[in-house]
Protein backbone atom coordinates (compact mmCIF):
# COMPACT_ATOMS: atom_id res chain seq x y z
CA UNK A 1 0.00 0.00 0.00
CA UNK A 2 1.33 3.40 -0.72
CA UNK A 3 2.50 5.64 1.60
CA UNK A 4 0.39 8.78 2.43
CA UNK A 5 1.03 12.14 2.96
CA UNK A 6 -1.02 15.07 3.08
CA UNK A 7 1.22 18.48 2.05
CA UNK A 8 -0.31 21.68 3.61
CA UNK A 9 0.43 25.16 1.45
CA UNK A 10 -1.39 27.90 -0.02
CA UNK A 11 -1.99 31.52 -0.35
CA UNK A 12 1.01 32.19 -3.14
CA UNK A 13 3.28 30.91 -5.63
CA UNK A 14 5.76 31.07 -3.10
CA UNK A 15 4.20 28.17 -0.52
CA UNK A 16 2.49 26.82 -3.48
CA UNK A 17 5.12 25.69 -6.53
CA UNK A 18 8.17 24.89 -3.93
CA UNK A 19 4.94 22.10 -2.18
CA UNK A 20 4.48 21.13 -5.80
CA UNK A 21 8.06 20.54 -6.57
CA UNK A 22 8.00 17.97 -3.22
CA UNK A 23 4.78 16.53 -4.13
CA UNK A 24 5.70 15.27 -7.77
CA UNK A 25 8.90 13.66 -6.13
CA UNK A 26 7.24 11.73 -3.70
CA UNK A 27 4.16 10.94 -5.96
CA UNK A 28 7.01 9.74 -8.48
CA UNK A 29 8.22 7.42 -5.34
CA UNK A 30 5.06 6.05 -5.55
CA UNK A 31 3.09 7.88 -2.39
CA UNK A 32 -0.12 8.56 -2.36
CA UNK A 33 -0.36 12.92 -2.50
CA UNK A 34 -3.25 15.09 -0.29
CA UNK A 35 -2.94 18.35 -0.08
CA UNK A 36 -5.31 20.68 2.51
CA UNK A 37 -5.67 24.23 1.23
CA UNK A 38 -8.07 26.87 1.19
CA UNK A 39 -11.53 27.25 -1.10
CA UNK A 40 -11.22 30.25 -4.16
CA UNK A 41 -7.34 30.47 -3.77
CA UNK A 42 -4.67 29.90 -5.85
CA UNK A 43 -3.86 26.56 -4.54
CA UNK A 44 -6.99 25.65 -5.57
CA UNK A 45 -6.51 26.65 -9.46
CA UNK A 46 -3.26 25.47 -9.65
CA UNK A 47 -2.98 22.05 -7.56
CA UNK A 48 -5.87 19.90 -8.67
CA UNK A 49 -4.27 21.04 -12.29
CA UNK A 50 -1.11 19.22 -11.50
CA UNK A 51 -3.27 16.00 -10.65
CA UNK A 52 -3.41 16.09 -6.92
CA UNK A 53 -6.55 15.91 -4.48
CA UNK A 54 -7.20 19.03 -2.78
CA UNK A 55 -9.32 18.86 0.57
CA UNK A 56 -10.29 23.12 1.53
CA UNK A 57 -11.05 24.24 4.98
CA UNK A 58 -11.93 27.65 5.57
CA UNK A 59 -8.68 28.96 7.27
CA UNK A 60 -7.54 33.13 7.92
CA UNK A 61 -4.53 34.79 9.03
CA UNK A 62 -3.78 34.47 12.72
CA UNK A 63 -2.44 38.30 12.92
CA UNK A 64 -5.95 39.58 12.79
CA UNK A 65 -6.57 42.82 11.15
CA UNK A 66 -9.06 45.42 13.19
CA UNK A 67 -10.70 44.72 16.14
CA UNK A 68 -13.40 42.70 14.80
CA UNK A 69 -11.38 40.43 13.40
CA UNK A 70 -8.51 39.37 16.38
CA UNK A 71 -12.17 39.14 18.20
CA UNK A 72 -13.08 36.42 15.77
CA UNK A 73 -9.77 34.70 15.21
CA UNK A 74 -10.08 32.21 18.22
CA UNK A 75 -13.22 31.32 16.87
CA UNK A 76 -11.69 30.90 13.33
CA UNK A 77 -8.95 28.93 14.39
CA UNK A 78 -11.19 26.42 16.03
CA UNK A 79 -13.60 26.06 12.78
CA UNK A 80 -10.55 26.03 10.69
CA UNK A 81 -9.24 22.69 13.47
CA UNK A 82 -12.78 21.14 13.52
CA UNK A 83 -12.84 21.09 9.67
CA UNK A 84 -9.26 19.98 9.17
CA UNK A 85 -9.50 17.12 11.53
CA UNK A 86 -12.04 16.10 9.64
CA UNK A 87 -10.29 15.85 6.66
CA UNK A 88 -7.28 14.71 8.08
CA UNK A 89 -9.20 11.46 9.93
CA UNK A 90 -10.38 10.61 6.12
CA UNK A 91 -7.31 10.59 4.77
CA UNK A 92 -4.85 8.99 7.07
CA UNK A 93 -1.63 10.68 6.33
CA UNK A 94 1.39 9.00 7.80
CA UNK A 95 3.22 12.26 7.64
CA UNK A 96 1.82 15.71 7.17
CA UNK A 97 4.13 18.52 5.42
CA UNK A 98 3.57 22.30 6.77
CA UNK A 99 5.05 24.24 3.71
CA UNK A 100 3.46 27.90 4.49
CA UNK A 101 -0.29 30.00 4.41
CA UNK A 102 -3.10 30.67 6.42
CA UNK A 103 -3.88 26.45 6.60
CA UNK A 104 -0.92 25.44 7.80
CA UNK A 105 -2.10 26.81 11.01
CA UNK A 106 -4.94 24.81 11.83
CA UNK A 107 -3.51 22.03 10.04
CA UNK A 108 -0.72 21.91 11.92
CA UNK A 109 -2.23 22.42 15.32
CA UNK A 110 -4.79 19.31 14.65
CA UNK A 111 -1.84 17.01 13.08
CA UNK A 112 0.04 16.81 16.69
CA UNK A 113 -2.67 16.68 18.59
CA UNK A 114 -3.52 13.64 16.55
CA UNK A 115 -0.19 12.42 16.81
CA UNK A 116 0.57 12.44 13.60
CA UNK A 117 4.26 13.05 12.63
CA UNK A 118 4.67 17.03 11.39
CA UNK A 119 7.69 18.19 9.27
CA UNK A 120 7.43 22.10 8.61
CA UNK A 121 9.68 23.73 6.15
CA UNK A 122 10.42 27.92 5.99
CA UNK A 123 11.02 29.44 2.64
CA UNK A 124 11.86 32.68 3.99
CA UNK A 125 15.08 33.61 5.90
CA UNK A 126 12.51 34.89 8.46
CA UNK A 127 10.09 32.18 9.88
CA UNK A 128 6.40 33.53 9.34
CA UNK A 129 4.40 33.14 12.67
CA UNK A 130 2.62 29.98 12.35
CA UNK A 131 6.09 28.36 11.53
CA UNK A 132 7.80 29.91 14.85
CA UNK A 133 4.75 28.28 16.79
CA UNK A 134 4.87 25.31 15.26
CA UNK A 135 7.95 24.79 15.21
CA UNK A 136 8.35 24.06 18.85
CA UNK A 137 5.72 21.04 18.23
CA UNK A 138 6.85 19.54 14.69
CA UNK A 139 8.77 16.24 14.47
CA UNK A 140 11.18 18.27 12.00
CA UNK A 141 12.09 21.58 11.21
CA UNK A 142 13.34 22.74 7.87
CA UNK A 143 14.96 25.90 6.76
CA UNK A 144 15.60 27.35 3.36
CA UNK A 145 18.26 29.49 4.59
CA UNK A 146 20.83 28.77 7.19
CA UNK A 147 19.61 30.23 10.52
CA UNK A 148 16.16 31.19 10.03
CA UNK A 149 15.39 29.29 13.86
CA UNK A 150 16.73 29.04 17.14
CA UNK A 151 19.35 26.77 17.37
CA UNK A 152 17.75 24.84 20.06
CA UNK A 153 15.03 24.09 17.13
CA UNK A 154 17.52 21.91 15.49
CA UNK A 155 16.27 23.09 12.30
CA UNK A 156 17.97 21.24 9.34
CA UNK A 157 18.99 23.46 6.23
CA UNK A 158 17.55 21.87 3.14
CA UNK A 159 17.53 24.81 0.22
CA UNK A 160 14.07 25.51 -1.19
CA UNK A 161 12.33 22.97 -3.22
CA UNK A 162 12.30 23.92 -6.71
CA UNK A 163 10.85 22.53 -10.26
CA UNK A 164 12.69 20.02 -11.71
CA UNK A 165 13.59 21.97 -14.78
CA UNK A 166 14.95 25.02 -12.96
CA UNK A 167 17.07 23.09 -11.15
CA UNK A 168 18.32 21.23 -14.19
CA UNK A 169 19.43 24.56 -15.29
CA UNK A 170 23.38 24.64 -17.05
CA UNK A 171 26.07 26.87 -15.53
CA UNK A 172 25.50 30.59 -16.65
CA UNK A 173 28.15 31.03 -19.91
CA UNK A 174 29.93 34.19 -20.40
CA UNK A 175 27.73 37.15 -22.24
CA UNK A 176 28.98 37.52 -25.91
CA UNK A 177 28.57 40.69 -28.23
CA UNK A 178 24.41 40.28 -28.57
CA UNK A 179 21.92 42.75 -26.66
CA UNK A 180 21.60 41.87 -22.58
CA UNK A 181 18.22 40.94 -22.33
CA UNK A 182 16.45 41.86 -19.05
CA UNK A 183 13.69 39.78 -17.14
CA UNK A 184 11.41 42.12 -15.07
CA UNK A 185 8.85 40.27 -13.12
CA UNK A 186 6.78 40.72 -9.41
CA UNK A 187 6.45 37.38 -8.93
CA UNK A 188 2.80 35.65 -9.33
CA UNK A 189 1.28 37.95 -8.62
CA UNK A 190 3.53 40.98 -10.32
CA UNK A 191 4.14 44.18 -9.42
CA UNK A 192 3.06 47.78 -10.05
CA UNK A 193 5.78 49.89 -8.50
CA UNK A 194 8.03 47.48 -10.73
CA UNK A 195 5.16 48.02 -13.99
CA UNK A 196 5.94 52.01 -13.44
CA UNK A 197 9.09 52.37 -12.70
CA UNK A 198 11.36 50.23 -15.31
CA UNK A 199 9.92 51.24 -18.35
CA UNK A 200 10.61 55.57 -17.41
CA UNK A 201 13.94 53.71 -15.93
CA UNK A 202 14.73 52.54 -19.22
CA UNK A 203 13.88 55.53 -21.47
CA UNK A 204 16.69 57.59 -19.37
CA UNK A 205 19.36 54.44 -21.03
CA UNK A 206 21.09 55.04 -24.41
CA UNK A 207 19.74 53.36 -26.78
CA UNK A 208 22.95 51.51 -27.88
CA UNK A 209 23.01 50.15 -24.27
CA UNK A 210 19.22 49.44 -23.89
CA UNK A 211 18.44 45.52 -23.37
CA UNK A 212 15.64 43.59 -24.90
CA UNK A 213 12.96 43.44 -21.93
CA UNK A 214 10.45 40.68 -21.21
CA UNK A 215 8.14 41.71 -18.76
CA UNK A 216 5.54 40.16 -17.04
CA UNK A 217 3.32 42.78 -15.03
CA UNK A 218 1.02 40.36 -13.57
CA UNK A 219 -2.93 40.19 -13.60
CA UNK A 220 -5.21 42.42 -15.25
CA UNK A 221 -1.82 44.80 -15.82
CA UNK A 222 -0.44 44.02 -18.84
CA UNK A 223 -2.33 46.93 -21.40
CA UNK A 224 -1.91 49.35 -18.92
CA UNK A 225 1.88 48.51 -18.63
CA UNK A 226 2.28 48.21 -22.42
CA UNK A 227 0.85 51.66 -22.67
CA UNK A 228 3.58 52.76 -20.21
CA UNK A 229 6.06 51.46 -22.03
CA UNK A 230 4.73 52.95 -25.07
CA UNK A 231 4.44 56.63 -23.60
CA UNK A 232 8.67 56.23 -22.65
CA UNK A 233 9.17 55.25 -26.56
CA UNK A 234 10.90 51.98 -24.86
CA UNK A 235 10.10 48.86 -26.56
CA UNK A 236 9.08 45.72 -24.39
CA UNK A 237 7.78 42.34 -24.44
CA UNK A 238 5.20 42.82 -21.96
CA UNK A 239 3.21 39.53 -20.62
CA UNK A 240 0.60 38.88 -18.13
CA UNK A 241 2.12 36.00 -16.27
CA UNK A 242 5.42 33.82 -17.93
CA UNK A 243 3.93 30.15 -17.74
CA UNK A 244 8.00 28.20 -18.58
CA UNK A 245 10.00 30.26 -16.11
CA UNK A 246 13.04 28.15 -16.73
CA UNK A 247 12.79 29.22 -20.56
CA UNK A 248 12.78 32.79 -19.53
CA UNK A 249 15.35 32.38 -17.01
CA UNK A 250 17.85 30.39 -19.73
CA UNK A 251 16.86 33.94 -22.12
CA UNK A 252 17.69 36.24 -19.65
CA UNK A 253 21.00 37.63 -18.71
CA UNK A 254 19.76 40.10 -15.62
CA UNK A 255 16.69 40.23 -13.73
CA UNK A 256 14.88 43.37 -11.99
CA UNK A 257 12.33 41.70 -9.55
CA UNK A 258 10.66 41.00 -5.95
CA UNK A 259 12.96 38.61 -3.26
CA UNK A 260 10.61 36.46 -2.10
CA UNK A 261 11.94 33.19 -0.92
CA UNK A 262 11.22 31.10 -4.04
CA UNK A 263 12.35 33.82 -6.29
CA UNK A 264 15.67 34.65 -5.16
CA UNK A 265 15.86 30.12 -4.82
CA UNK A 266 14.93 30.29 -8.90
CA UNK A 267 17.58 32.99 -8.95
CA UNK A 268 19.90 30.95 -7.73
CA UNK A 269 19.58 27.61 -9.16
CA UNK A 270 19.10 30.03 -13.07
CA UNK A 271 22.45 31.67 -11.71
CA UNK A 272 20.93 35.11 -13.04
CA UNK A 273 21.97 38.10 -11.42
CA UNK A 274 19.50 40.27 -10.29
CA UNK A 275 18.35 44.19 -8.91
CA UNK A 276 16.39 42.96 -6.03
CA UNK A 277 13.67 45.03 -4.81
CA UNK A 278 11.83 43.61 -1.26
CA UNK A 279 8.16 44.00 -1.37
CA UNK A 280 8.22 46.72 1.35
CA UNK A 281 5.13 45.72 3.24
CA UNK A 282 6.03 41.91 3.71
CA UNK A 283 5.13 40.34 6.92
CA UNK A 284 8.55 41.11 9.37
CA UNK A 285 10.44 42.90 6.44
CA UNK A 286 11.61 39.31 5.40
CA UNK A 287 11.96 40.12 1.37
CA UNK A 288 14.44 42.26 2.42
CA UNK A 289 16.58 39.31 5.00
CA UNK A 290 16.09 37.04 1.54
CA UNK A 291 17.84 39.76 -0.97
CA UNK A 292 20.25 40.36 1.76
CA UNK A 293 21.55 36.94 1.70
CA UNK A 294 22.26 37.11 -1.86
CA UNK A 295 23.55 40.66 -1.74
CA UNK A 296 26.34 39.82 0.70
CA UNK A 297 27.74 36.97 -1.55
CA UNK A 298 27.99 39.85 -4.55
CA UNK A 299 25.09 38.13 -6.41
CA UNK A 300 22.69 40.66 -6.56
CA UNK A 301 21.82 44.30 -6.27
CA UNK A 302 19.37 45.47 -3.15
CA UNK A 303 17.45 48.42 -4.09
CA UNK A 304 14.25 49.26 -1.70
CA UNK A 305 11.46 50.69 -3.14
CA UNK A 306 11.50 54.02 -1.05
CA UNK A 307 14.59 54.64 -3.04
CA UNK A 308 13.73 53.35 -6.12
CA UNK A 309 13.10 56.26 -8.61
CA UNK A 310 13.73 55.85 -12.76
CA UNK A 311 17.14 57.87 -12.07
CA UNK A 312 18.39 55.76 -9.49
CA UNK A 313 16.76 52.31 -11.28
CA UNK A 314 18.68 53.84 -14.02
CA UNK A 315 22.03 54.51 -12.71
CA UNK A 316 21.81 50.77 -11.29
CA UNK A 317 21.35 49.10 -14.43
CA UNK A 318 24.16 50.83 -16.35
CA UNK A 319 26.93 49.81 -14.10
CA UNK A 320 25.90 46.62 -14.49
CA UNK A 321 24.88 46.37 -18.31
CA UNK A 322 28.66 48.31 -18.77
CA UNK A 323 30.53 45.55 -17.40
CA UNK A 324 29.43 41.87 -19.18
CA UNK A 325 32.34 40.23 -16.78
CA UNK A 326 31.09 41.72 -13.40
CA UNK A 327 27.73 40.64 -14.37
CA UNK A 328 28.75 37.19 -15.74
CA UNK A 329 30.98 37.17 -11.76
CA UNK A 330 27.24 37.72 -10.59
CA UNK A 331 25.31 34.79 -11.80
CA UNK A 332 28.72 32.72 -11.44
CA UNK A 333 28.34 33.58 -7.34
CA UNK A 334 24.02 33.18 -7.35
CA UNK A 335 24.60 29.91 -9.22
CA UNK A 336 27.03 28.91 -6.75
CA UNK A 337 24.72 29.68 -3.51
CA UNK A 338 22.11 27.28 -5.14
CA UNK A 339 20.82 24.30 -3.31
CA UNK A 340 19.79 22.32 -6.27
CA UNK A 341 18.86 19.01 -4.25
CA UNK A 342 16.39 20.65 -1.87
CA UNK A 343 13.47 18.80 -3.41
CA UNK A 344 15.14 15.54 -2.77
CA UNK A 345 16.12 16.37 0.54
CA UNK A 346 13.02 17.84 2.01
CA UNK A 347 11.12 14.33 0.53
CA UNK A 348 13.78 11.96 1.88
CA UNK A 349 13.24 13.26 5.05
CA UNK A 350 9.03 13.03 4.70
CA UNK A 351 9.86 8.94 3.93
CA UNK A 352 12.60 9.06 7.19
CA UNK A 353 9.78 10.55 9.13
CA UNK A 354 7.24 8.33 8.29
CA UNK A 355 8.95 5.24 8.43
Amino acid sequence: MATRITIMAGGTGGHVFPALAVATELAARGWQISWLGTPDSFESRVVPAHGFDLDTISAHRLRGEGVVSRLLAPLRLLNAMHQAWRVLRRRRPQVVLGMGGFVTAPGGAVTRLMRIPLVIHEQNAIPGLTNRWLAKVATRVLEAFPGSFAVSLHAQNTGNPIRAEIAALPQPQAIGERPLQLLVFGGSQGAQALNDVVPAALALLDLPVRPRVRHQAGRGRQTATRATYASHAVDAEVVEFIDDMDAAYRWADLAICRAGALTVSELMAAGLPAILVPFPFAVDDHQTVNASFLDREGACRLLQQRDMTPASLAEALSALLDDRDALHAMAMRAYGLARRDATARVADICVEVAA
